[in-house]
């Protein structure tokens, strides 16, 4: 399925993000290419389908997916201020109180701060994608530092969720003691099913957050804020 969606994506189909899951935008992408090559456009991608788009190259050796550009090009057009920006920020438990306390500091900035609690990542990312989230936060209780993740699989990266991940990088792990340590690309479900730009920050120890817990929603806060700033260079 990656696949698939990676050939339409540079052939300018919009299959949407790589994730390998078969979607409303990679059957949309596979109709489309179905109409244009003449072929019985049922979104359903059988033989005659696949063969056909193995056999027609991009005209580039190295293209770039219609999806990733289009990520790109939101992001760049979007306003440069966390004001009316709707961010959700998730955990599975154990974080409440942080949780509540960056929402709190998010709000203060004028944008739309939505707390999730859910054990399920999957249950994150279709209630982040049910609000219409422009971005999604998740927090995770670890044993000690600070790491972050965004999406990245099948040759795909999500620039919008990297570059987040990067300011929470230049932002929270000294609020904590820790060292900065580079994001991570990852296939989490919550990660791969958010149709925003996602990370997920696993922090700790407990104590410390809970010790921290304002101090963190500060620095969360200007992390996100050195994100939309930042977002020429995605």
């Amino acid at each position: 399925m990656a696949d698939l969606q990676r050939r339409l994506g540079a052939l300018g189909f919009d299959a949407g993000r790589v994730d390998g899951i078969f979607g409303e935008d990679t059957q949309r992408a596979a109709l489309e290419f179905q109409r244009n090559a003449g072929l019985t456009a049922d979104g359903v991608c059988g033989p005659a389908t696949r063969a056909l788009l193995v056999r027609v190259k991009a005209r580039s050796e190295d293209p770039i997916p219609v999806a990733d550009v289009r990520e790109r090009e939101t992001l760049r057009q979007s306003p440069r201020t966390l004001h009316d920006r709707r961010v959700v920020v998730g955990h599975a438990g154990g974080l409440d109180a942080l949780t509540d306390a960056v929402v709190r500091a998010l709000a203060e900035t004028g944008a739309q701060a939505i707390p999730l609690h859910h054990l399920d990542g999957s249950a994150q990312a279709q209630q982040a994608n049910g609000v219409g989230a422009d971005v999604f936060v998740g927090l995770v209780a670890a044993e000690a530092g600070c790491a972050t993740a965004y999406y990245a699989a099948h040759g795909f990266e999500s620039q919008g969720g990297r570059r987040l991940a990067e300011c929470i990088q230049t932002e929270v792990p000294a609020t904590l003691g820790a060292e900065r340590t580079p994001p991570a690309g990852m296939a989490l479900p919550v990660l791969r099913e958010t149709r925003m730009p996602a990370v997920l920050c696993e922090l700790g120890p407990i104590s410390t957050v809970v010790l921290h817990g304002p101090n963190l929603a500060d620095a969360f806060t200007r992390a996100l804020e050195c994100w939309v700033q930042g977002l020429d260079e995605v």
